[in-house]
Formats: structure tokens, sequence, C-alpha cells
């Protein structure tokens, strides 16, 4: 008796510790720079985090979303001729000495405006673009309130001081996430040596290095690395944006108004950090059945992840996400398949996470209200741990009651045979 109730109060402790969250958060490195940001690429989500909403100029990682809508906006082998403004406006900067009416690919002008901060190529892609540089400026803007730069403004594609051009470390970090879905700003960032081909300007091109340290001096390496900007003017201070990836995990570095240049080994400390603390978990691939929806006692809505869906957590922790939902009238209306039902608002622990939304696998006219019966498919909650718990418990004791009986009937069974015998 004592054994069979030593084993079950062992089981359920055992049971309750590897649903207890007790990770110790590793401490955060001390960074100098004073707005900061890491963020998991995957999922938008904020690892670690120091005035990350506040606005500052961003010198020439403003070029970041240059980059973008040059890869979203024109064909890498699209002809440009130089216009007179670019070199005039680049004069005194860091420029790849570009001349009025030199004829050269769109690629090109990333290779100049990537390796070596080239603003006159920022600016001949803006004119390019939006044919003036206040246009560009405008469609700047736009592309970046519609990824959720809601206090980014920006005055100039390069990058160059104004007061009014300002952006924040987390307004970067989501144009790096952005950015870093096309492949060929990792082809271009990573390249140690380009040349511009020859052209009707430049007979023999023009020859350029990366000038960034990543790449070009070991104690600077950061493992993974697929892309970055710095960004340096004596009113904006430094600046640097960095994306890694490292066993499926991508993370962004976003570091602004540093009064040194410790950026380098700053980004190198919050990736270690980020990368040897937290780990992106699968919970949802698109298509994935994750809850029926109750329409009648007959007729029940199976509804599907809409895209993969992905969480962090510190590595050695046991949470997994619970949701909330708002339910949905869906009376008199028909439902097609694809459409979406409704979101599922994801928290871990306290932190809130972001939303999956839900679509309909099958098509389905409804007559009558869909009622707010939900059936997990995969269920990601507390409340399943919970009901494994009492499972097991009931099984333990229906197992210990029989024993007992088949103990009880045995002993009688003997005792029995012993008196006849006797």
């Amino acid at each position: 008796m004592k054994k069979i109730t030593s084993i079950l109060a062992s089981l359920v402790i055992a049971v309750f510790v590897n649903n207890i969250h007790s990770f110790a958060a590793a401490i955060p490195p001390v960074v100098s720079e004073d707005g900061v940001v890491l963020m998991d690429a995957t999922t938008g989500d904020i690892i670690f985090s120091k005035n990350m909403d506040a606005a500052y100029p961003p010198a020439s990682t403003t070029k970041i979303m240059t980059i973008l809508l040059t890869l979203e906006l024109s064909k890498l082998d699209t002809v440009v001729t130089v216009g007179k403004n670019p070199p005039k406006i680049a004069a005194g900067t860091s420029n790849v000495s570009l001349v009025e009416g030199e004829q050269l690919t769109v690629k090109d002008l990333l290779y100049g405006l990537i390796l070596q901060s080239g603003n006159d190529c920022a600016e001949t892609l803006a004119e390019h673009l939006g044919a003036t540089t206040s246009n560009f400026a405008s469609m700047m803007n736009k592309r970046a309130k519609e990824l959720g730069c809601t206090n980014t403004n920006f005055v100039n594609p390069s990058g160059l001081y104004n007061a009014n051009h300002k952006t924040s470390a987390k307004h970067l970090a989501l144009i790096m996430r952005e950015l870093s879905k096309h492949p060929e700003f990792k082809e271009i960032s990573t390249s140690l040596y380009y040349v511009i081909p020859p052209n009707n300007k430049y007979p023999k091109g023009h020859p350029m290095s990366n000038e960034n340290k990543i790449l070009t001096r070991r104690d600077h390496a950061v493992p993974g690395y697929e892309g970055s900007k710095t960004g340096w003017t004596s009113e904006s201070l430094y600046s640097f944006i960095a994306v890694a990836s490292r066993n499926g995990q991508k993370l962004i570095v976003s570091l602004v108004h540093g009064k040194s240049p410790t950026f380098y080994s700053d980004t190198q400390n919050l990736f270690n950090y980020g990368f040897n603390n937290f780990e992106l978990v699968p919970l949802y691939s698109k298509g994935d059945k994750v809850l029926d929806y109750k329409v009648t006692n007959d007729l029940s809505i199976p509804l599907v992840a809409a895209d993969n869906y992905s969480y962090v957590r510190e590595k050695g922790s046991k949470l997994v996400p619970a949701y909330t939902f708002l339910p949905v009238d869906y009376k008199n209306k028909s439902i097609n398949i694809g459409d979406k039902m409704l979101s599922l608002d994801f928290t871990l622990g306290d932190k809130s996470l972001v939303p999956l939304n839900l679509n309909s696998k099958i098509a389905h006219t409804i007559k009558a209200p869909i009622l707010t019966t939900l059936t997990d498919s995969k269920p990601s909650n507390g409340k399943f741990y919970v009901a494994l718990i009492l499972c097991v418990l009931i099984f333990i004791l229906v197992v210990y009651v029989a024993l007992v009986i088949k103990s009880k009937h045995f002993r009688r069974k003997r005792f029995r045979r012993y008196q006849k015998y006797r």
C-alpha cells in the first residue's frame, strides 16, 4: 500500500513539474545605443528592447527602405540614366562617383548603395522610381505605414540629416523584416567585391569592395549573417540594422542613436543572446485544422490556419500558448472555402502574441446563427493538461482498486483451500 501511494505521489509531482514554467531568463547584454530592438523575423515578436518607439535620425540605415522599394518596384536589369542632381547632392558624402548621363542597371546601383553606402546611388534610384526625391519620400512613408511604422517620417532616400527625418529602432526592424524576405538583399550584402561593368562614362567600370566589418574582420563576425546597413552622421550619431539566421530561426538587431561606435560588438552580443536563449516553436502549418465551429447539432465548420504559425519562447520553457476569440454571428450567410471566420488571440504567460486567422475548410449556406461551440483539433492551453492529469489519476485509482479487490479475492480463495485440506 505504501509503495503504491509513493508511486502515485511521484507521478502526480512529475506531471505538475513538467508543466510548470520554471526557466530562469538569461540576463540580456548591456548595449550603448539609445534605441534598441532584438526581433524574431518570423513572428515579429520583440525579444529585447530599449526605448524601441523613440524616434531618432537614422542616417544611412534609411537606405533599407530605399532598397526595399527598389526590389519591390523595379527589375534588376533595368537600365537607368543618372540625372544632374544625384552627383551634386552626394558631393562631399559617401558616394561611388556617379556622373550625369551615366547609364547603369538597377542591380549596379544596389551594389553601390549597399556595399559603399553611395548616396548618389540612393538619389538615382529615387529619381528612377519616383521622378523626384520628394515624390519618392512620399512613397517611402506610405510603405512604412503599411508595415506598421506609424511615427516614422522619411524626407530623403539616403539618410542625410534633416530634423524632420526620423524613425525608431522598432520601425527599422519592421522594414528589415520585410526586406530580408528578398534573397537579392542577402546576395548583395554578403558579397565582398563587385565591379560595375564598363559603361558610357566609365570604360573600365566601377570596382568596389564591401566595407562592412562583419565580413572583413574576424572579431566582428556574426554566424548566419544575411545582411546589414550602417549609418552615421555627426547629427544622427551611429545606427545599425542587421539580420542573421541560425538553425531555422531568423533574428533582427536594430540599433539607433549610438554615441560611440560599439554597434558591431553590441550586435554580436544581442544575436548571441537571442539565439542562445530563445527558440522558434512551430504551432500550426497553413491549412492545418485548428477548430470545429459548431453551427447546429448536426453541422460543424472545420476551421484551418490561414498561414503558418509559430511562436517564440525561452529555451527550457514548457509554456504553450493559450487563446481567446470573439464569436462571430454568421446568421443567414453563405460561407465559402477560405473565408475568414475568426482570429485567435494567443498569449504566452503574460505576453500577447500575434493573432492567427482561421478560415473555413468547407463551403456551406447557413440558415441559423452559428453557436459559439468550439472543439480543439490541437489543444493549446492549460485545460488540456488539467484534463490529462485527471485522467492519469483516475486510471491509477481504478488500477489500484482492481489490484486491491483481486488481492482480497486471492487471499479468501487461498484461505478456503487451506480450510478444506486442514
